[in-house]
């Protein structure tokens, strides 16, 4: 007899004892990316294609990751519905054997209350997978031309929010403190208040003159990317009349030059190259004068 462990989330009818033993159903949470369908990852497009029920929220993610979709798979705005709404889709997924891909937009990791759901789906016994997404700071990134992590100038990105919205910031993660940091930020779900995002910036320790990066709904038809600095952060913003889907990158890295890299620098080595010698003697003595 064939395991039905082995046949989950098949869509087929496994033999059991009474010989009418169904499939587990499955939930797939797909991550679109910040927009356009061909940014969407070979696995997140199989999924759309052999689910039996879509659920998108129109809100977010752009129609065209549909065209994954089969002609007679049930397709569910989820923008018009509460998650309440969206949980008698899982149960029926459990109870039929069915395929749901939940889609979201970016990364499913980042704002996409994805774990309240995919709790849910384990207690109902649905089989599930998330599949990462590409996230929107590195599609806007992508779109101005910037490394994100200059050698020297920045090194670490902080993706954030600022407080005060619909969702309480823990304590300790407020803007003001991430930006004592001076490093690379991506600022999220934040243009509708920017005068309150640019002073906290500033109050945290970023000069006037920061260069930032203003993305709204980037890879889509209608993106927009301006620049400015962070003096300019507040006008910028509202000069745009951007207030959702704008995403905010700000550092000093968004203009630095690029500086040499000892990944790829004859004196570095590693297990696939050998260093030379005279280049390994130079990079030490620049790193002792660092």
């Amino acid at each position: 007899m064939e395991d039905p462990a082995r046949t989950a989330g098949t869509g087929m009818d496994t033999g059991g004892a009474d010989g009418a033993a169904r499939a587990r159903g499955k939930v797939t949470f797909v991550g679109a990316g910040p927009g356009a369908a061909d940014l969407l990852t070979i696995r997140a497009a199989r999924a759309i294609a052999e689910a039996d029920i879509v659920i998108w929220a129109a809100s977010l993610v752009h129609e065209d990751v549909l065209e994954h979709a089969r002609e007679d798979a049930e397709v569910v705005d989820s923008a018009k519905v509460p998650m309440e709404g969206v949980m008698p889709y899982y149960e029926r997924a459990a109870d039929e054997g069915l395929r749901v891909a939940r889609i979201h937009s970016g990364d499913p990791s980042l704002w996409g209350a994805v774990q309240e759901q995919f709790d849910q789906c384990e207690r109902m016994g649905l089989d599930t997978e998330i599949i990462p997404g590409v996230p929107a700071f590195a599609a806007v990134a992508a779109i101005a031309g910037r490394e994100l992590t200059i050698p020297e100038v920045a090194q670490s990105v902080v993706l954030t929010r600022l407080g005060g919205g619909k969702t309480p910031m823990p304590e300790g993660e407020e803007v003001r403190e991430f930006a004592r940091h001076g490093t690379t930020m991506a600022l999220f779900l934040s243009a509708a208040r920017s005068g309150q995002l640019q002073a906290e910036l500033l109050e945290g320790g970023y000069p006037e003159d920061t260069p930032c990066v203003v993305a709204y709904q980037a890879t889509w038809p209608d993106e927009l990317v301006v620049r400015c600095t962070l003096g300019e952060l507040e006008a910028t913003v509202k000069e745009h009349r951007l207030w959702k889907h704008t995403l905010v990158l700000v550092g000093p890295a968004l203009t630095a030059g690029g500086t040499r890299s000892h990944l790829y620098h004859p004196g570095h080595f590693h297990g696939y190259r050998r260093a030379d010698r005279e280049a390994r003697r130079a990079l030490r003595a620049s790193r002792a004068e660092a």
